[in-house]
């Protein structure tokens, strides 16, 4: 009996060791970084460093960087990578207010950023404040945070992006920028907030290149002159000419508003910016955003001849009140690309064309083949058209189980293959809509209010179930 007790009291003793040095040994990989702090420190929680890139420096796989309150005048370089079980990540310390500025960054040509993360793995920037970066140069491209190379494994949460700004005509900033010059995976942009960016002819927060495998969720996306979120390929980022588009991701509960061109230099009176836009991705799904007050909801299309937005679903969004069009899908014109064997399912498309630019609320484009656009609820602005196709190009799409807004004493407009029709059953003929399409009033709980649940009865609901 006594020998059973010692060898319990012995396991028991290691254990606790083992615990104890877990425990120093997560002490001793935490670096910390504060205001008051000083590079020739040892970066212990008493003695902090005073720069972040004395701390990228010595981040090694399986540091957390703790940066506490104050205001960095400087740019945060990752230098290092971590593991799968070793990652490295640069967070604010606890609730602590942490600005990195641009502010006192003097304009220089090329790429410049206040954080940069180039061909490096399992990396987390986590809870900072990146803000004031301005150039007056055509030929420099300002960046909040700057994705590149064949980065991997890559997170940013709950990072707070602002007043990312380019004052040239021919310039171009964004807030959190992407690049898969090399081959990307599992990248994740998560509950930031980016907003207040003059971003000239670029993008809020953009995914370009080859990046395969991300997650786009739960950002707050707004007051930013150009492209919200962006998913673009062709545009020759990757070596790999092959492998040169985003694809196999998802983007989700992102909110998105006050997204527009008009008035910005680079694009003067266009209404040409969408809240959500893959331009040329693949096997993308689109869930669950708000997109509200901006050019365009949510547009799937390719700007490059002959190229697609391949395999994008756009499903259980809600899109009102943007000023051109709601949903979006095709090029342009005829010089661009298309979007195929796509599905554009169970959206809310209410009240859009604010401006009355005749693009209704579904905009059907140049290029569009193999789509299915089923049971959405679609009404319309004061333009009157529900869906506008102004080319006659377009085949095997499918329409079904939609149900358009019938609203007393107001007619509706369709505009199919450049006809348009004010008799839904006309309407039904041409598009060779299903049975089940239909022209009645949904019956919404408080659309008024942005409300859009359906009472209980609804004759809607068993049609877009």
């Amino acid at each position: 009996m006594k020998k059973i007790i010692f060898i319990l009291l012995a396991a028991a003793a290691i254990i606790i060791v083992l615990i104890l040095n877990n425990a120093n040994a997560k002490q001793d990989n935490a670096i910390y970084v504060a205001v008051n702090g000083d590079d020739q420190n040892d970066g212990k929680k008493s003695k902090p460093y005073r720069t972040l890139k004395k701390a990228a420096s010595e981040a090694k796989a399986g540091t957390t960087v703790f940066i506490r309150k104050g205001t960095y005048n400087e740019k945060l370089v990752v230098k290092h990578s971590g593991t799968k079980s070793k990652p490295i990540t640069f967070r604010a310390y606890k609730k602590d207010k942490v600005v990195l500025s641009g502010k006192k960054l003097k304009d220089a040509e090329g790429d410049t950023s206040l954080i940069t993360i180039d061909n490096k793995n399992y990396i987390t920037i986590s809870g900072l404040i990146i803000q004031d970066l301005t150039t007056d140069l055509s030929d420099e491209t300002v960046m909040g945070i700057y994705v590149t190379g064949s980065s991997s494994h890559i997170t940013l949460e709950n990072n707070h992006v602002r007043r990312i700004e380019t004052l040239a005509e021919d310039g171009n900033g964004h807030g959190i920028a992407i690049y898969g010059t090399g081959a990307m995976t599992d990248i994740n942009v998560l509950s930031n907030t980016i907003e207040d960016l003059k971003l000239g002819s670029s993008e809020s927060l953009v995914l370009n290149g080859n990046i395969d495998g991300f997650a786009v969720e739960s950002n707050l996306v707004r007051r930013n002159d150009n492209i919200g979120i962006d998913l673009i390929g062709y545009e020759g980022t990757s070596h790999d000419e092959k492998a040169d588009f985003v694809r196999n991701g998802v983007v989700k509960n992102n909110k998105v508003y006050e997204i527009s061109s008009f008035g910005s230099p680079a694009y003067g009176e266009e209404y040409s910016a969408a809240g959500i836009y893959v331009d040329g991705g693949k096997n993308i799904t689109i869930e669950k955003n708000t997109v509200y007050k901006s050019d365009i909801g949510i547009e799937a299309a390719s700007e490059h001849p002959k190229k697609y937005a391949d395999t994008i679903k756009i499903t259980n969004n809600i899109l009102y009140h943007n000023f051109y069009t709601g949903i979006s899908i095709g090029g342009y014109d005829k010089k661009r690309g298309g979007t195929k064997n796509s599905v554009i399912s169970q959206n809310i498309i209410y009240r859009n064309d604010t401006k009355g630019l005749d693009g209704g609320q579904l905009l059907l484009q140049y290029g569009i083949k193999n789509n299915v656009i089923e049971k959405n609820l679609l009404t319309a602005g004061s333009s009157r058209i529900f869906i506008a196709n102004y080319f006659t190009t377009n085949k095997e799409n499918k329409l079904k189980k939609n149900v358009f807004h019938k609203e007393k004493g107001k007619k509706g407009r369709w505009v199919w293959k450049e006809e348009e029709y004010t008799s839904f059953t006309e309407f039904k003929k041409a598009s060779n809509s299903d049975e089940e399409s239909s022209y009645l009033d949904p019956r919404y709980k408080n659309a008024k209010k942005f409300d859009f649940e359906l009472k209980k009865d609804s004759l809607a609901l068993k049609i877009i179930e």
